[in-house]
This record gives structure tokens, C-alpha cells and sequence, in this order.
């Protein structure tokens, strides 16, 4: 049997990536390099010579004297944590398909846990941000789905209110491989909220194919076709050909999350979601994913620690 090219991919080894990131120099050049690829130019007055102040790492510029970071308004902004350091959380948050915990990634980094935490959070958020506005084409399996479980006493199945409800849309190739996946939380699926989501999820003149729920429906109104194949529930509805993909998604993503996380808040769902549709998305290229975060994070905002848990409360 054939190994998948895409499972097996050499990736990038830890001691290589040392080699690449593995002094504060070499990080602080990867970072300046990607916020100025053309070369420095002074953020107030477009000047392109400066002089570096090596004790404090800030670029001046000749003509204004403006001081600048190249940390500042970035998602590094105002972080102690060496920049060593972030990069190897990139690195671990980026080249395990499954993720790492915050727990864990103390332990990697030998940093506190209320650090690691902040730094997974502001790294995933910068996930959730990059690929939001990106929309899915061609020929797409969509299927309802949620996080979490009902407790005692509480309401089965759909409409439980002690779950998470999600949409889950996988875009395939002409040949039925997965490209591109979307994962959104939605408010429940009802016609509204799923004609609100499609026009933002999906290209105009793309098919969609769901399993019959009447709420799908409404992609007809973001000027998508729409392929209802009503298959049941129970095994038949995970065997039908048609859903493959958006059901081995489905299973791969919760078997990530129960073997990854202890649990996953509400709270941080969106998340969560975010960072494993960001590696799927960039799977046929572990090594790049390393550089393509950190560029992702310079042009990220600064999240305080305040914002980050009260994010999509």
C-alpha cells in the first residue's frame, strides 16, 4: 500500500529547526526580515536609515529620531517571553496535527503556565483571524456537528444546551480529495443563521451537498446549488460516500481535542476550531508553517491577557 505523501512529509526536525531559530539573534532577524522586507522605513516619517539600539533592540530613525520595535502592534507586543522561545512555541503549536496543550507547552518551554497560556491563546487567535474572511469554492460536503456533551438530566441530541453547535464544510477536488476546510460556531441551525454564514463561507456558484437538514437549504440564497441526500441517522448517515470527508474530519478533529485538551471551554471554542482548520488548511507543507504564523503574528494586533478571556463570551 502507497504512503500518503501528505502524512508522511519529512516535516522539519527539531534539531534542524534549532539550528534555523535557535538564538535570540537569529529570531529577531527572521522577524525584522518579515515586518520589513524591503528594508526598514520609520513608521512615523517613511525614512529609510536608522540606526540600531542594540541594548533595547529599537530601530531610530536618522531624520525624526522616532524609536521603533519591531515587536510593536504586533502579537508579540509587550511580551517578557524571549523571542526564542515563541518560536519554538510556533514550532508546537504548528507541527503536531493534533495541537499542543498550554500545560504541556510550559513544560516544553520551561515557562509558567499563565505565559504558555497567553502565548497558545494569542497564537490560535491569530489562526482564527487569518482565515476567517477566506471562502470555500467548487464542490463542498457541509454537515452540523458539536462540541461538548449533555449532562444528567439535561436535553439529547440537537438543541442541547450544554453543547456547542458548529458547522463543519470541507471544499474537495474534482477527483473527491479534501482541500480546504471551514469550521465555524454558529448560534443553532436555523435558515437565517445559515444564510447569514454561506454568503461569507462560501464563492457564489459553488454545490453544496448536506444531509437533508432543512436549514441547509438557505445556501440557495448565497447564489449556491444545493444537493440534498437525505441518508438517515445512525451509521448510515457516517457511511454515506457522499459526507467521507466531512465525517473523517469530523472524527479527526474530536479525537484531537478529547487527546489534546482536558476539556474545551465554550468560552474558547472558536478558538480552538480555528487552529485545527489552520494546520489542515497548510498540511501539505509542515516546515512553512513555522515562517507563515510568525508572519501572521506581526501583522496581528496586540490581544491583552483581558481580552483574550473574554473573547466570544
Amino acid at each position: 500500500m502507497a504512503q500518503n505523501k501528505v502524512q508522511f512529509q519529512k516535516g522539519l526536525s527539531l534539531p534542524l529547526f534549532l539550528e534555523q531559530f535557535g538564538t535570540e539573534e537569529q529570531c529577531f532577524t527572521q522577524l525584522v526580515n518579515m515586518r520589513w522586507p524591503h528594508g526598514f522605513q520609520c513608521p512615523a516619517c517613511g525614512h529609510n536609515k536608522y540606526c540600531l539600539l542594540n541594548t533595547r533592540s529599537l530601530f531610530q530613525c536618522n531624520k525624526c529620531h522616532h524609536q521603533s520595535s519591531v515587536k510593536a502592534n504586533t502579537l508579540f507586543e509587550h511580551s517578557r517571553v524571549p523571542l526564542t522561545k515563541w518560536f519554538l512555541g510556533i514550532y508546537f503549536v504548528t507541527q503536531d496535527k493534533k495541537g499542543v496543550s498550554a500545560l504541556e507547552l510550559s513544560r516544553s518551554l520551561g515557562i509558567s503556565y499563565k505565559a504558555a497560556w497567553r502565548m497558545k491563546q494569542k497564537l490560535i487567535q491569530a489562526m482564527l483571524e487569518r482565515d476567517d474572511n477566506k471562502a470555500l469554492s467548487g464542490f463542498i460536503e457541509v454537515d452540523d456537528a458539536y462540541l461538548g456533551g449533555e449532562r444528567s438530566g439535561g436535553k439529547r441530541g440537537r438543541g442541547s444546551e450544554n453543547k456547542t453547535p458548529f458547522v463543519a464544510a470541507v471544499q474537495t477536488t474534482s477527483q473527491g480529495h479534501p482541500e480546504q476546510i471551514k469550521l465555524q460556531i454558529v448560534d443553532g441551525f436555523r435558515s437565517k443563521i445559515i444564510e447569514n454564514w454561506a454568503k461569507k463561507a462560501f464563492v457564489p456558484g459553488a454545490t453544496v451537498v448536506s444531509d437533508g437538514l432543512a436549514c441547509f437549504n438557505a445556501v440557495t440564497k448565497a447564489d449556491c446549488a444545493h444537493d440534498p441526500i437525505v441518508c438517515g441517522g445512525g451509521r448510515a448517515s457516517v457511511e454515506e460516500p457522499e459526507f467521507y470527508w466531512v465525517n473523517t474530519i469530523l472524527g479527526n478533529l474530536k479525537s484531537a481535542l478529547r487527546s489534546t485538551y482536558h476539556s474545551v471551554s465554550k468560552k474558547h471554542a472558536k478558538r480552538y476550531l480555528a487552529e485545527f482548520q489552520y494546520r489542515f488548511n497548510r498540511r501539505f507543507d509542515l516546515p512553512s508553517m513555522i515562517n507563515r504564523l510568525a508572519w501572521v503574528s506581526l501583522r496581528t494586533p496586540p490581544m491583552p491577557e483581558r481580552l483574550l478571556r473574554m473573547a466570544y463570551e
